[in-house]
């Protein structure tokens, strides 16, 4: 926890704490294309390959290491033995064929206006080597690409593969996403990286809840790109959707 809050705090601008209230109003937010499915079954299995992907990082050692760094593109990534909250999130889409780097940077290219880039860190153009691996400015590409959900104290709001972001003591930002699995008590655990490494935690509601939002870019797909092989969950080839649904 202490080096996460080192970590983040040294990627802040001075006085950028207080700005990091991410407001997307329905009129500001300018969105694109959106995710369509031609069925609720077909949402459901992408939702259950993302939380299993994102579940798989847990078996990863991860140092957390939130240093700018230069990065390949597209689909560049930091060394796999370090990362952030952030990187996990990238880390998990990617196994199932989503490259949040390139999107994110292809919507900023565009709506640079749109992300606060500008307001907290003082950039005036995209950067795809540190867009993506800050918090606000996935919780702008999330409101504007995907959906947007209620916040709530109702476990049940909350489904495998959603995106969650709160606010740590400090108002600083963090992500995670929700896994299938639930706590005794019924409350969906979350995988995330808080400082030790990708974990499976009942950390939903541990904190001050900021974002809610579901993105999958896929449309009617009928493979998931997730190769996992190196966690004995799965082989390595690429799933179909009838791999993931539990």
């Amino acid at each position: 926890m202490i080096s996460y809050l080192v970590g983040l705090a040294l990627s802040l601008s001075a006085g950028s704490l207080a700005d990091l209230d991410i407001q997307i109003s329905a009129k500001e937010a300018h969105r694109l294309d959106r995710p369509s499915y031609s069925s609720q079954h077909d949402q459901i299995k992408a939702r259950t390959a993302l939380a299993k992907a994102a579940e798989e990082r847990t078996m990863h050692r991860v140092r957390y290491d939130g240093r700018y760094r230069k990065l390949a593109y597209p689909n560049g990534d930091v060394p796999n033995n370090i990362g952030v909250c952030t990187d996990l999130v990238v880390r998990a889409y990617r196994s199932v064929g989503v490259d949040l780097q390139s999107a994110i940077h292809e919507d900023m290219k565009r709506f640079f206006t749109h992300y606060p880039s500008k307001r907290i860190w003082g950039l005036t153009k995209p950067d795809s080597n540190i867009d993506h691996r800050r918090v606000p400015n996935m919780e702008a590409f999330f409101s504007r690409q995907g959906e947007s959900l209620a916040i709530s104290r109702n476990a049940n709001d909350y489904k495998s593969g959603d995106i969650v972001t709160w606010r740590l003591p400090g108002n600083l930002p963090h992500i995670g996403i929700v896994s299938a699995k639930r706590s005794a008590q019924g409350t969906p655990l979350v995988v995330h990286n808080i400082g030790q490494g990708p974990k499976l935690e009942n950390v939903l509601f541990a904190y001050s809840i900021k974002g809610h939002y579901r993105y999958f870019p896929q449309q009617d797909s009928e493979q998931l790109s997730c190769r996992c092989a190196t966690s004995g969950l799965y082989s390595n080839r690429l799933l179909t959707f009838d791999d993931v649904v539990g």
